[in-house]
């Protein structure tokens, strides 16, 4: 048991839309023999496209819409990889699934340097001292000087940062990168599809000037020595603990750096670490099986309109056809066909071991945050969900299809890709997001996986906050007094939609007693 929690490593690729996170995967799984040809995010009808991005959706815009999962074997480790969407409109979906990794692998685009959206993961990765390694990719575009960036990664992300591996160069004169973490120097050829050879060569030889020319070589050496001087020696122990990230330089599309990144984050990541549930910690070692759901997929096979459940393992064994107990619902339940993951393709497993994540079939059964454990009661908490920033009606556009319709809305809700409430004035349907593009995938969706057609319509709302009182007369008398504005969620919980700031901030200066919540979970 201990030596299959040692061997696994899981872990999230986040960062800023378009820094290369789905290239950088295809790379890894070509690495760990689990494809042969790399796919491209931007794909045309030669090319493959990107494993990781399956959704038709995904396939045209070439954006990620949703968190994938894929794992592999490397080098006697179990490698399990969630490629999470980049775009901030789907910002939700990768903050849960922080929540089920043990480290992460941020990737900033060379020229562009830290933006918005890496800030807000890094937040988010400090919140769970997860430990980060940054790759800092397209090394093979004009950028800017590698001391500059890395003086960036510390201002913005709030780290202290150690280089382990070196650019020779940059943009065309790009010559390769040079392995601090294992003293050898690699130069490539780049190949986009293809793994290619390595040379090695000690940093002082004569080899060196030979290989990459007198001007590089001697740069080389006077930037090795300043990065030793500067930066102090690397310690795995504090890059664990969150205190340190190590960076790699590289070009995932062209392969530059790629296995260098690999290698040494199999050697230094930690394992699975004990989850913190409400009633206490759980450590990944104990007999007894325990898990969370993350994540919930609706269609990964269009051929069965079924939903695939993602759980995480905090803790034991998971064997298919025991029977688990579902906290939530105070059900025993068995799996028959627990699946494991390649992207879209999966296939039947019969043991998991803690930090990989498990796909359950699912039939509506499960939300978002249910814990699974062999009978003791637990509460594994922390699954954010925001309140949303924009509101539409949803209308049906076709009378024909209506059972299509609200079948695929409750599929897709589910999902927590956006939330639905039900206005208790008129009982229209309103669907909150926190981005306008996912408008545009809710409406895709809907047509080309439930067959059902859907037409959206203004509805002027600022904010969506959940209500409760101990006192019930009080709550009853907000109640009516805002009812125009009170709504329902999927759950039947209130909510109460304010059409302004206004608005709600009278309304928490008159009902005091009210408590007004901004997430869902409470």
């Amino acid at each position: 048991m201990n030596n299959e929690i040692e061997r696994r490593r899981t872990f999230a690729i986040i960062s800023h839309p378009d820094a290369g996170k789905t290239t950088l995967t295809e790379k890894f799984l070509l690495f760990g023999g689990q494809i042969q040809v790399a796919g491209a995010v931007k794909s045309n009808k030669i090319r493959k496209t990107a494993t990781s991005d399956w959704m038709d959706i995904e396939k045209q815009r070439g954006i990620s819409v949703s968190t994938s999962v894929m794992e592999f074997d490397y080098e006697g480790y179990k490698v399990n990889i969630l490629d999470t969407p980049g775009h901030q409109d789907f910002a939700e979906d990768t903050y849960r699934t922080l929540t089920a990794v043990d480290s992460a692998i941020i990737v900033v685009d060379s020229a562009k340097g830290v933006e918005a959206q890496t800030r807000k993961l890094m937040n988010v990765c400090r919140m769970r001292n997860t430990p980060v390694i940054i790759f800092i990719n397209k090394m093979d575009r004009e950028g800017r000087d590698p001391f500059d960036i890395l003086d960036e990664l510390e201002q913005e992300l709030e780290i202290k940062v150690r280089p382990l591996s070196w650019p020779i160069n940059q943009g065309a004169k790009f010559k390769g990168v040079y392995n601090i973490y294992e003293n050898k120097l690699d130069l490539f050829t780049p190949d986009k599809q293809r793994v290619t050879e390595k040379v090695e060569v000690d940093v002082n030889s004569a080899e060196l000037d030979a290989c990459v020319g007198d001007t590089d070589a001697a740069k080389l050496r006077d930037d090795l020595e300043l990065v030793d001087g500067v930066y102090p020696e690397f310690d795995v122990e504090a890059y664990r603990k969150a205190e340190v990230a190590p960076v790699f330089f590289g070009s995932a599309l062209n392969n530059f750096g790629v296995q260098e990144l690999l290698n040494c984050f199999v050697e230094i990541a930690p394992s699975p670490k004990p989850t913190k549930a409400e009633e206490r910690m759980v450590s990944p070692e104990e007999s007894k099986f325990t898990g969370f759901i993350f994540k919930i997929t609706a269609n990964i096979d269009p051929n069965h309109r079924s939903c695939i459940a993602f759980c995480k393992i905090c803790s034991g064994k998971f064997v298919r056809n025991q029977p688990y107990y579902l906290v939530r619902q105070g059900k025993t339940m068995r799996f028959s066909s627990p699946t494991q993951f390649m992207a879209q393709r999966k296939s039947t497993i019969d043991e998991a071991y803690p930090g990989d994540i498990v796909g359950l079939p699912d039939n509506g059964i499960f939300k978002i945050g249910d814990t699974l454990t062999e009978g003791e009661k637990l509460h594994f908490r922390g699954l954010p969900s925001f309140s949303p920033e924009m509101f539409k009606y949803i209308e049906n556009d076709d009378p024909m299809k209506s059972k299509q319709l609200n079948k695929g809305i409750d599929q897709l809700m589910d999902e927590g890709v956006a939330q639905m409430f039900v206005n208790q004035f008129n009982g229209r349907k309103i669907i909150g997001t926190v981005g306008q593009l996912q408008f545009e995938v809710i409406q895709y969706r809907l047509e080309n996986e439930y067959n059902a057609k859907c037409r959206w319509e203004p509805v002027h709302l600022y904010k969506a906050c959940w209500v409760e009182a101990d006192d019930a007369a009080e709550l009853e008398a907000f109640k009516k007094r805002k009812y125009q504005y009170m709504a329902k969620d999927k759950d039947g919980r209130d909510v109460f939609l304010a059409d302004s700031g206004y608005v709600l901030q009278m309304a928490q200066q008159d009902f005091e007693n009210i408590r007004f919540h901004f997430t869902s979970e409470f």
